[in-house]
């Protein structure tokens, strides 16, 4: 597998044995060089000595020698560079566009690390690298949770970019539709910004003071209100939205993308959009105040809020609940911190060169408790515990970017697992 020879090369998984051209030269590696991941050759800039003279330029890697030719190297001047060529199987030479020969090693995959490999893409624990966990030194661990940190970051970033990309530029419509899918807390997430993007938001402007007629907009945008019978305050609702879609041109959106299944009541949609409509409401330059606050306090005072009267006694339209605010928990708040407003204070802090935006963003996390799902429960078996929310953003990362698409070979953890021969488990 050409991958794991490369990988071999870029860590020095080198057999023991003293290296040699296929022409007998000695071969002395001292920088294996940056790893390429775009057109041309394998790795630039490596550093080798062949017979004591030092070469600086380009490796190539390949399964089979003969690809040199197959992939017309043998052609392509951007290839003249190489310095050497790795082959696994030498079964032809390499060489220049001028007709050179170029130096070739024949090396092969290492036996542990092919067997390591396949250990950790075919297991079914999780995760797969759970044996070298407990040894790995507390630095080791810190610095491949610091760089998650950051990949989670760029992530969420170009994710909100997107958003911005579809608002017109708009922040605060990105904003409102950041928040909202990720009131939907991953199986209603799809549908909640499928609603969002649904909201014409410079038309509910003109109807803000109305809590009645915003709630209107949003459940009636959510194809909630499309249904024959109810109560009569589904009613109301429903007679206002045909007044007011007419009067905008909207069109709901079709109820079946909902998802109840297994839903607590609490985070029924008709309560999420509830609450939705009411922080709309009442927070006139939500946004800005939001981006403005220097506290974790200062955010919760600024998202707490609850719902309109009905939903006080109601979890969806026509059925009686017990008595109960429909307000966001603490729990609710700080994943709303976490998954929005530290979002944004990160990427409004990239775009426009604000470290100090940035720096808010990372302290925020510090601020809050770690997440309690089962992938923080999974690492903590393991033996990595996380101390806030800063980790355990860091831990879904690496559960999703790395484990989930068995990317080991990328991974430091997977790292540790893969150089690892048979006595050293």
């Amino acid at each position: 597998m050409e991958r794991l020879l490369y990988y071999a090369w870029r860590h020095r998984l080198f057999p023991l044995t003293e290296l040699k051209t296929t022409k007998g030269q000695t071969i002395e590696v001292i920088d294996t060089g940056l790893q390429n991941t775009n057109a041309g050759p394998d790795f630039f800039n490596a550093k080798i000595k062949i017979d004591g003279i030092l070469w600086v330029g380009n490796v190539e890697i390949h399964h089979q020698a003969s690809d040199w030719f197959l992939h017309g190297h043998d052609k392509d001047r951007s290839y003249d560079s190489v310095i050497l060529h790795v082959a696994e199987v030498v079964d032809a030479e390499a060489v220049r566009t001028n007709g050179e020969e170029i130096p070739q090693l024949q090396l092969g995959c290492p036996e542990f690390l092919q067997k390591n490999y396949d250990e950790l893409s075919k297991t079914e624990t999780y995760p797969p690298c759970y044996k070298v966990i407990p040894e790995l030194s507390a630095i080791q661990v810190h610095s491949w949770i610091a760089s998650l940190q950051v990949e989670r970051f760029e992530q969420k970033m170009n994710q909100v970019k997107e958003r911005l990309s579809r608002c017109q530029g708009n922040w605060e419509d990105a904003f409102f539709v950041t928040l909202a899918r990720n009131l939907g807390f991953g199986l209603n997430g799809d549908a909640f910004e499928m609603w969002a993007n649904r909201i014409p938001l410079r038309s509910v402007d003109k109807h803000r003071d109305q809590l009645f007629q915003v709630e209107a907009l949003f459940f009636g945008q959510a194809g909630l209100l499309e249904a024959e019978g109810g109560d009569e305050y589904y009613h109301q609702l429903q007679k206002e939205y045909r007044f007011l879609s007419y009067k905008f041109g909207l069109t709901p959106m079709d109820a079946k993308w909902w998802k109840f299944l297994r839903l607590r009541p609490s985070n029924f949609p008709h309560v999420r959009i509830a609450q939705l409509a009411c922080l709309y409401h009442r927070s006139y330059g939500l946004f800005s105040q939001i981006m403005e606050a220097t506290t974790v306090e200062e955010v919760r005072a600024l998202l707490r809020g609850g719902a309109s009267p009905y939903w006080i006694t109601h979890y969806s339209f026509g059925t009686l609940s017990p008595s109960l605010p429909k307000s966001w928990s603490d729990t609710t708040l700080d994943l709303i911190i976490i998954n929005t407003v530290v979002t944004f204070l990160y990427t409004i802090g990239h775009y426009k060169g604000d470290e100090r935006l940035c720096a808010r963003a990372a302290s925020f996390l510090e601020q809050l408790k770690p997440e309690r799902n089962q992938i923080i429960r999974m690492w903590a078996d393991c033996g990595i515990k996380a101390a806030h929310a800063g980790d355990s953003q860091a831990l879904i990362q690496l559960k999703k970017a790395y484990c989930d698409p068995k990317k080991c070979l990328y991974c430091r953890i997977g790292y540790e697992y893969l150089k690892r021969k048979p006595s050293d488990f």
